[in-house]
């Protein structure tokens, strides 16, 4: 009988190594201090997020929490505080009111595209297109992927541009991406 050389040994216990690390890589992402799991819904997952307390007020005041719960699938460009802060100042807290639900509802569905559609489908289709991606969104407005120096860009049709800081955070009914701006509809 050959007994295994330290080569053997040594390729074996790496290989092994890995195999039990790729897991623990593949964990759900971190957004907001929080993990973020592929088998919870939008919704879910948001309310967690330290990074997205204005966004989930704001779904609550619009009443789309049954809609981002549902089966979807949804893509949401989800816009942090720090995004939400940069407004005009007011314009949170207007939105807010009852009687702008109507105002808040379209800036909301204006980050909400039909489909789940991924940060490298976007980037693969934008650079297929001529540079630019135009996504339908809920509102009925236009989003634009943009690819810029490697990085995804998104832009309204007021002119406003946002950077995917996080990408590709899977839902249960769709996927998230971060953005560090506020997307406006027209």
């Amino acid at each position: 009988m050959r007994l295994p050389s330290f080569r053997t040994i040594a390729i074996s216990a790496l290989v092994a190594g890995v195999a039990i690390a790729a897991p623990a890589y593949a964990k759900n992402p971190n957004v907001g201090g929080a993990p973020m799991y592929a088998t919870k819904n939008i919704v879910q997952n948001a309310v967690n997020s330290k990074d997205h307390t204005t966004l989930v007020a704001a779904v609550k005041a619009a009443g789309l929490v049954d809609t981002l719960q549902g089966a979807g699938p949804f893509t949401v460009f989800a816009p942090t505080n720090e995004a939400f802060a940069a407004l005009p100042a007011g314009t949170v807290d207007t939105l807010l009111k009852p009687e702008n639900k109507d105002k808040l509802t379209k800036v909301l569905t204006a980050h909400v595209v039909a489909g789940k559609i991924s940060g490298a489908e976007m980037m693969k289709k934008a650079k297929a297109m001529g540079g630019k991606y135009e996504m339908k969104t809920v509102s009925g407005d236009t989003l634009t992927a943009e690819v810029k120096k490697g990085k995804l860009y998104i832009m309204d049709e007021s002119g406003g541009e946002a950077k995917v800081t996080i990408a590709d955070v899977n839902q249960s009914n769709g996927v998230i991406h971060v953005v560090n701006k506020v997307l406006l509809p027209k």
